[in-house]
């Protein structure tokens, strides 16, 4: 608790940059916006992204935003610009935001690897993207399918079995001093953009074409090959796992439950295996 309340002087706009992220992921698109544009005016006083990050990013939401009135070819290709767009956004490439590094090279434990993060700026931005690109995500509640939902919680557990029994993570206890700060920008600013582009967008937009196992199995890989990064095993447990999150989407229709599940396994993870996760 202490690190964290040591970071509330350089952290405070990312409060309402994720309070924009919970209010437009709930449904309240106007206010998530609404803090949004805040968010974005507060940023660039404080010299944290430049007038041309505003500017690609703007241009992109205005983009999004006009895909729901396109029609033809014209859908295709906005859909292929704008998962562009956020694919640029997540791998840090659009110049002008200044990411905060807040963890740099710590340790979970005397068995995890060296573990850095950063507060992103950039990431977030696919959130509300994808919002007014497919704002079904939002308000597509059903009731829940039982067989799907239980074998995507299954799976997570399956998932850690699987990694220990493959050597690939060890039993570890921890309780870094830095969890909070973990928390904090592994739920909002990675699972919740995460869960929004892979599976209330992109699994919701290929169902729509081509059906719902091809939309949780597909984005699901999607996922894995994200982690490209982090090598061959790490994109197959990846997949394993966004393939798991997609099923919880799927049963329930609410982005809130793949989140969940996403983070939960990251902070099983951190807690009680040795760290660090790339999912």
């Amino acid at each position: 608790m202490a690190h964290f309340v040591s970071l509330l002087p350089l952290i405070w706009p990312w409060f309402i940059l994720i309070a924009g992220m919970v209010s437009a992921a709930s449904g309240r698109r106007q206010l998530g916006l609404t803090l949004l544009l805040v968010f974005g005016l507060a940023a660039l006083v404080l010299g944290l992204v430049t007038p041309l990050a505003v500017g690609i990013v703007a241009a992109g939401l205005l983009g999004a935003a006009a895909l729901n009135h396109l029609t033809g070819i014209g859908v295709a290709v906005g859909h292929v610009m704008l998962i562009g767009w956020c694919l640029a956004l997540g791998a840090h490439l659009v110049p002008g935001f200044q990411n905060l590094m807040v963890l740099d090279r710590v340790y979970a434990g005397p068995d995890s690897s060296a573990f850095s993060m950063y507060l992103n700026l950039d990431k977030p931005m696919v959130l509300f993207a994808v919002l007014l690109a497919w704002p079904g995500m939002t308000d597509s509640a059903r009731p829940v399918r039982r067989t799907p939902l239980l074998v995507g919680l299954a799976t997570l557990p399956a998932l850690f079995a699987v990694g220990l029994a493959a050597q690939a993570i060890r039993p570890e206890l921890s309780l870094p001093p830095w969890w909070l700060i973990f928390a904090f920008s592994n739920l909002f600013l990675t699972c919740l953009t995460e869960e929004a582009f892979f599976h209330g967008y992109l699994q919701s937009l290929i169902a729509s074409k081509l059906g719902a196992a091809l939309g949780v199995t597909l984005a699901g890989l999607l996922f894995g090959l994200a982690h490209f990064p982090g090598g061959p095993a790490l994109v197959a447990y990846a997949a394993i796992l966004g393939a798991a999150c997609g099923l919880g989407f799927y049963a329930t229709g609410r982005l809130w439950v793949p989140v969940l599940m996403h983070f939960g396994f990251n902070a099983v993870h951190l807690f009680l295996f040795t760290y660090p996760a790339s999912a």
